[in-house]
């Protein structure tokens, strides 16, 4: 019981109180999400990958494994939560919006910070790696789900090149495994906007949070809630065995796969018409109850 207080209070309180500021001073500073997410998307977020991957020791046979075990843990997580959808008998559309919600888990702002709070500053590389992994495969998979609810997608392949993080993934493993030398001028903006990201999107979460206003609490809002918390985790802790990863990589794949729905995937329901007053449910009610299940999981890793 003391672990799993000194957990909350220096691991997900610090974390989730900059959410809480973010939610808090939004209304009253008359602050738009919309600003600071763009800003991180485009900047800080590339910056982050780059700093993180270009100054990695990880080998390319890990890299390897740690892709395939995070891409075959969601792409399970996504074909059980289609199946859940189908038995109980819903709409395309609810069909589609579970699978999305299994696919995409906040990995960025709060995983990294959380990760890197209770694993230590060695478990940033391998975050980050399945961070680009989850982002890029999660965006193919949720623009397609979208797609299949409305007779067919077009356009997703080259909406996920467009992704600035996979700008700065290729250039990064060129640094890391390449042996190029970036300018010291430039290495020094990279590691400024870099080190702002974490808290830029953790407030800009806290903005987003506040500006979903319509919430309901269902039974469909708590299946989805708990295929994103509890059965994409199980199984990664099922999975992770099978790929000889070393115990830090092992604990970051499977803290990633435990994170609450992110916001994104009601960025894209809304833009598809995918039940957004579901997903934006699942969105809140998952990450409030991650504060529970976070803690526990961390623990007991």
């Amino acid at each position: 019981m003391t672990e799993l207080i000194l957990v909350f209070l220096n691991v997900i309180l610090p974390v989730f109180g900059i959410v809480l500021l973010g939610a808090f001073l939004g209304g009253r500073l008359k602050l738009q999400a919309q600003t600071l997410t763009r800003a991180a998307y485009y900047v800080f977020v590339p910056a982050f990958i780059f700093k993180s991957i270009s100054m990695a020791d990880v080998p390319l046979s890990s890299v390897a494994k740690m892709l395939l075990f995070i891409i075959l843990t969601h792409l399970l997580a996504v074909f059980i939560a289609g199946g859940i959808g189908r038995l109980l008998g819903r709409s395309k559309e609810m069909i589609a919006a579970f699978v999305m919600i299994a696919a995409f888990g906040n990995v960025g702002n709060y995983g990294l910070a959380v990760i890197g709070f209770r694993l230590g500053e060695v478990a940033v590389p391998p975050a980050t790696i399945y961070f680009v992994a989850i982002s890029i495969s999660a965006f193919i998979i949720c623009v397609g789900a979208a797609g299949w609810a409305h007779g067919g997608s077009r356009g997703a392949f080259w909406k996920v090149l467009k992704t600035p993080a996979l700008w700065a993934t290729v250039p990064a493993l060129m640094v890391s495994a390449g042996g190029l030398v970036v300018p010291l001028m430039l290495n020094r903006m990279i590691g400024l906007l870099a080190d702002a990201m974490i808290p830029v999107m953790l407030f800009a979460l806290g903005l987003q949070l506040l500006e979903q206003r319509k919430v309901h609490v269902t039974s469909d809002v708590l299946i989805g809630s708990g295929i994103r918390l509890i059965l994409t985790p199980l199984l990664a802790v099922l999975l992770s065995s099978f790929f000889a990863l070393s115990p830090i990589e092992s604990a970051a794949g499977i803290l990633q796969s435990a994170m609450p729905v992110a916001i994104l995937v009601a960025i894209i329901a809304k833009e598809n018409d995918i039940v957004p007053d579901f997903v934006t449910s699942v969105v809140v009610v998952s990450t409030l109850a991650s504060v529970a299940t976070l803690s526990l999981l961390m623990v007991w890793l």
